[in-house]
């Protein structure tokens, strides 16, 4: 595996940073430990400029190559947050913290960058400006859009920006990338059932909540299943039903809420009309009121093709033309990446984690053999982008 040589020498140093970041994590914008471990490494590097607290707790660092003829600044980015999972894994460098864990190898996208970081701020064989981007709060604090938000793009002059994230499943050493949808947008919505309590042995006296709900629950299902085009993508899921506390009484009322993932917004606001639908008419059939919330979350992650095609490049420079699956079916998950990707051209690839268990399970742990490659492709990234002359 034709992995930066350089890279691999320092490949154990990286390996600490990341298990040092994963004993602390911290939840969405909480990342202060390792923001502030992120920042000193970055001034032990010797980059050009170090700016903290961009989008409240992200960090920015400058690196300018040894010739600047390009005029071209290339942004990369590595999110830093972890999950409120209690972790189950034992060992040296486990969660020191109940309750937070980092279950979707953040710490191993922080590390790789970092790792990167270093490289290129010691060799700066490149022609223009790199910009190394770390994140808080991608896991539902919408952090790329709070460093969107606070001119992050404009700031630091960037002009094209990259993102990766590691998959489990697919092998160690191989990378997946698209040039279109890569990953879902995420919607959520919360349904609020009206009807009339009674006594459980006098159901006719009053209006069941949890029966209508249960049908409505059965009902959505149909939405994807008989009113989505099959060759179009989505997913409807309910995650929770409250109602009741008693055994002998119908409630006055029954909330659920739960998800929707589409991957372009006609198939959204198809799945959203048709819910209206079906929920009011149920609803009104049973002489009952609903309510419906829908919360936006993150917008479809859509690769621009001539920078998903670039990154499907520089990744066959880095493991080879076979390991390279350039026509990767999307993933209906939802990344805040996406907020990026809206004010820039640029393209977000998987990485292979191996046969580890699933992103954000209690057991998932990222795969430290998996570092030189990723800090491999960043740096082959600016070099292949930006690269310098002879």
């Amino acid at each position: 595996m034709p992995v930066n040589n350089r890279i691999s020498a320092f490949h154990n140093e990286i390996t600490e940073w990341r298990q040092t970041i994963h004993q602390h994590p911290g939840l969405l914008y909480d990342v202060e430990e390792t923001a502030a471990l992120v920042a000193s490494k970055l001034r032990e590097f010797g980059v050009d400029e170090v700016v903290e607290g961009i989008g409240r707790t992200g960090v920015v660092a400058v690196i300018k190559g040894r010739q600047n003829g390009s005029g071209r600044t290339i942004g990369m980015r590595a999110d830093m947050d972890a999950l409120p999972i209690h972790e189950k894994n034992d060992g040296p460098y486990k969660s020191k913290y109940d309750g937070k864990m980092h279950a979707c190898g953040h710490d191993g996208h922080t590390a790789m960058l970092l790792g990167a970081a270093k490289y290129l701020a010691e060799t700066r064989n490149f022609d223009g400006t790199a910009v190394v981007i770390f994140q808080p709060a991608e896991e539902g604090g919408a952090g790329g859009k709070a460093m969107v938000d606070d001119g992050m793009m404009e700031r630091f002059g960037v002009d094209e920006v990259y993102g990766l994230h590691n998959l489990p499943g697919l092998p160690v050493g191989e990378f997946a990338i698209n040039d279109g949808a890569m990953m879902a947008g995420t919607d959520e919505f919360t349904i609020t059932l009206e009807g009339a309590g009674a006594h459980a042995a006098m159901p006719h006296m009053g209006r069941d909540p949890i029966m209508v709900a249960s049908q409505m629950v059965q009902a959505l299902q149909s939405i994807v299943s008989r009113n989505v085009d099959p060759l179009s993508s989505a997913v409807l899921t309910v995650t929770a039903i409250h109602a009741g506390k008693a055994y002998n009484v119908i409630p006055q009322d029954a909330k659920f809420w739960g998800t929707v993932r589409t991957l372009n917004d006609e198939v959204r606001e198809q799945v959203f009309a048709r819910m209206k639908t079906l929920l009011e008419g149920i609803a009104a059939a049973h002489e009952m009121t609903v309510k419906i919330e829908i919360n936006a979350g993150y917008p479809v992650t859509v690769n621009h093709t001539e920078q998903a095609r670039f990154a499907a490049d520089v990744a066959r420079d880095v493991v080879g033309m076979e390991r390279v699956d350039a026509d990767r079916l999307p993933v209906m998950g939802g990344e805040d990446f996406s907020y990026m990707l809206l004010e820039r051209p640029g393209a977000f690839i998987f990485m292979g984690n191996g046969d580890s268990a699933g992103l954000h399970h209690e057991e998932y742990d990222f795969n430290d053999d998996a570092i030189p490659v990723g800090a491999s492709y960043w740096a082959k990234l600016v070099e292949k982008a930006m690269p310098a002359a002879a």
